[in-house]
């Protein structure tokens, strides 16, 4: 079993999608980012490299690639799943917190944990997603961006 850590934040702007945990997300605000900007899914796929000693997102998906530019974030997900695997390891367990004053997330949760989970390839009870405020504390709080954190648990095949 490998334990591993990812965070991620993105900006909030107009004009842009609000994609977050592979799920867009209906608003005024969306992700600004190289990619859709899906600060969950980039947190969890730093946390999985983490583990297993394989670097970080931007060593994998550098954003100097425009391979990359606008890429939905759930395909890369799948990618670094992928790799993992090949590697010989997949999710035990996820555990992803969203920090977002607004828009209310609690509606999207269980579309998150589904994207998640087939994303992973992984059944979707390995995976919680929680959302949570900041009580307007912070760029977080100010609806000035988007964090998350992410938590896994990596074992063997």
């Amino acid at each position: 079993m490998r334990i591993g850590h990812g965070y991620d934040v993105h900006r909030l702007v107009p004009g842009r999608k609000l994609m977050l945990g592979g799920v867009e997300i209906p608003g005024e605000l969306g992700t600004l980012g190289h990619s859709d900007g899906d600060a969950p899914l980039h947190a969890l796929i730093d946390a999985m490299l983490g583990a297993c000693a394989m670097g970080d997102i931007g060593k994998l998906f550098p954003d100097s690639d425009d391979a990359y530019l606008d890429i939905d974030s759930k395909i890369l997900l799948k990618r670094a799943a992928d790799l993992l695997r090949e590697r010989g390891y997949e999710i035990s367990n996820a555990d992803v917190t969203i920090i977002l004053q607004r828009p209310r997330l609690a509606p999207y949760i269980e579309d998150m944990r589904r994207a998640i989970a087939l994303a992973a390839h992984v059944p979707t009870d390995r995976i919680s997603v929680k959302a949570t405020t900041e009580e307007k504390l912070g760029f977080t709080g100010s609806s000035e961006g988007v964090a998350a954190h992410a938590v896994v648990l990596m074992q063997e095949i």
